[in-house]
């Protein structure tokens, strides 16, 4: 695997010896910069040497934003988030994420201390890779997100990682993923056996600061 291979990320070290990873994705048109000031209200015991790493997705022609390009992990063809998923671009993001997973084994950290996380779509591509990765990860942050692909779910979905702890949040005032959206992937991993840790807040399509501790909380229960 080459370094021409990953994608670039913005990095944030430990203070301390590296023992776990965290790899946070993005949302549509943002960049790996976006939750960088997040890291500090986490409230992480630094001990825990977690080093964050967030990428930036690829920039592409975005349908629904009239084929504008912008950096995205796959493409939009309609407002309905239901109806139609770039398959392609899917999968394609999911296998730039298992790629940043590998190289972060290659670093020495073992892939059951490795949490992926994202926003929007950058939590549609965590919650899509993290649930078909074949080694087990330490968890998996859905926040503001949805599933997509999910009629593949049933034959792609790994053992090692059934019982991985999953936690999605949602804005019951989110009018770009609508809250019916996020209830229903909820729904939809249940009956496929999973756990789900779900939390609504009366937001829009943003975090708050209640969502954020709940974040650094999670960290906290499956890399302490």
């Amino acid at each position: 695997m080459s370094a021409a291979q990953l994608l670039k990320t913005v990095e944030l070290e430990p203070q301390v010896p590296q023992r776990a990873s965290v790899i946070w994705l993005h949302g549509l048109g943002a960049d790996g910069n976006d939750f960088v000031p997040i890291v500090p209200a986490l409230g992480l015991d630094p001990k825990l040497g977690v080093r964050f790493v967030f990428p930036h997705a690829p920039k592409i022609p975005v349908s629904i934003n009239n084929g504008f390009v912008m950096p995205a992990w796959y493409d939009i063809g309609d407002i309905d988030l239901n109806r139609r998923h770039d398959q392609v671009g899917v999968r394609r993001s999911a296998a730039a994420v298992t790629r940043l997973i590998e190289r972060e084994i290659e670093r020495g950290v073992p892939c059951s201390r490795i949490v992926i996380a994202g926003f929007s779509q950058g939590g549609a591509i965590s919650l899509f890779t993290a649930l078909r990765h074949p080694e087990r990860l330490a968890g998996v942050i859905g926040l503001s997100t949805y599933m997509v692909l999910g009629d593949s779910l049933a034959d792609e979905a790994s053992e090692a990682n059934r019982d991985l702890p999953i936690l999605m949040c949602h804005g019951t005032l989110d009018p770009m993923v609508g809250i019916s959206r996020g209830r229903s992937s909820r729904d939809a991993l249940t009956a496929a056996g999973f756990t789900v840790d779900w939390h609504e807040y009366r937001m829009q399509h943003e975090v708050v600061m209640e969502e954020i501790t709940l974040v650094g909380e999670f960290l906290t229960s499956v890399l302490g």
